[in-house]
């Protein structure tokens, strides 16, 4: 890791926040950095671009305004708001945390990192992505885009796949983050790494920090940073059906409560490990009342999870709503506009009305 001087440390937090502050992106929980805000935004950040979030957060700000608002809302209402977002368990996280603050500490986010680190769901970065724009702490927070713009700066070469190498780049941006502004600073680090310094083609002309950077100095940017290769990813093959019972109704199932997609709605589905040959004989096996099934495919919809991958083949069938057994539920498409569905199933829905459309 290259060394840099007090002088440089300095200079570069002073040339980073001068030009976030004349170049930042609006954003809208910029507009206001009350904690909770901030805090919800850093959550619906995690693992999903600005602009798919920047619709999100606007509507869950409107349906809950206030910690207690959104504290003591049920569960599926909370859902059906973060549905698309995916990744539930952060919701019911952050849930669960703004209702210990609202609870131990009468509504305020606590001002301490051993505090709001107790608090479920919420990690170094986040604390210091709290503590320093909304209480303006300087705490470092170090997410994908620190980890790969101080690599860069300072030729880092610790792998960054493994959890220990946090410290390392927590250490390096705390000897150079702002003291007055720490809050700019982080987010400074932020838009340079989403507009700027990205993984890919990265626009070093246009970087306000070149002078700093090691790795440009020395022509390897294209080194940093370093990550080991991740596992392979899981394959699942799944047979999903749209079922209609006599009187119009959609058969839907919710999920375990614990484990993938926890508590969300889905259309009742199959699961295997190869490709499914007979799927009305496969499906029929695995969902135990008398349906009537096509068995023409409508098609195939794909899903990619951190860690596992879902090919998903479709069908259609009906049924007598006097066959519904326990576990199963038949609801309305006004019904099925209010129960959280995760984006797996949105998919079929959504390839579902193509196909009857086209028919």
């Amino acid at each position: 890791m290259a060394k840099w001087s007090e002088i440089e440390k300095e200079q570069f937090s002073e040339v980073l926040v001068e030009w976030y502050e004349r170049e930042k992106r609006e954003l809208p929980w910029r507009e206001n950095t009350e904690a909770y805000r901030v805090w919800v935004s850093e959550i619906m950040l995690q693992q999903t671009q600005v602009d798919t979030v920047i619709p999100y957060f606007e509507r869950f700000m409107s349906l809950f305004p206030t910690m207690k608002d959104f504290a003591y809302a049920p569960e599926e209402q909370i859902l059906k708001a973060w549905e698309g977002l995916g990744y539930y368990s952060r919701v019911r996280n952050l849930q669960t945390a703004i209702r210990e603050v609202t609870e131990a500490y009468d509504g305020v986010v606590p001002q301490s990192k051993e505090a709001i680190l107790s608090l479920k769901g919420v990690g170094p970065y986040t604390a210091g992505a709290i503590l320093s724009i909304a209480y303006n702490q300087p705490e470092a927070a170090v997410d994908g885009n620190v980890y790969r713009v101080y690599s860069r700066l300072m030729r880092i070469d610790d792998d960054i796949s493994k959890a220990k190498t946090r410290k390392v780049f927590e250490q390096a941006v705390n000897q150079t983050i702002s003291q007055d502004k720490p809050g700019a600073f982080n987010q400074a680090l932020m838009d340079l790494g989403a507009t700027i310094c990205t993984p890919k083609n990265p626009k070093c002309d246009m970087c306000p920090v070149q002078k700093y950077c090691r790795a440009y100095a020395e022509n390897d940017i294209e080194k940093y940073p370093f990550k080991s290769k991740k596992l392979k990813t899981k394959q699942k093959y799944l047979v999903t059906a749209i079922i209609q019972s006599n009187d119009g109704r959609f058969l839907v199932q919710q999920r375990p409560s614990e484990g993938l997609l926890a508590n969300l709605w889905m259309f009742p589905s199959i699961e295997e490990e190869k490709p499914v040959e007979d799927l009305v004989e496969s499906y029929q096996a695995g969902v135990s009342m008398p349906l009537y099934l096509n068995n023409q495919s409508l098609g195939k919809v794909k899903h990619v999870f951190s860690h596992l991958k879902w090919d998903v083949e479709i069908i259609t069938g009906v049924m007598d709503e006097a066959d519904l057994i326990e576990g199963y539920r038949l609801v309305t498409l006004e019904e099925m506009k209010v129960l959280p569905f995760p984006v797996p199933y949105q998919k079929v829905w959504q390839l579902y009305l193509k196909t009857r459309s086209e028919l």
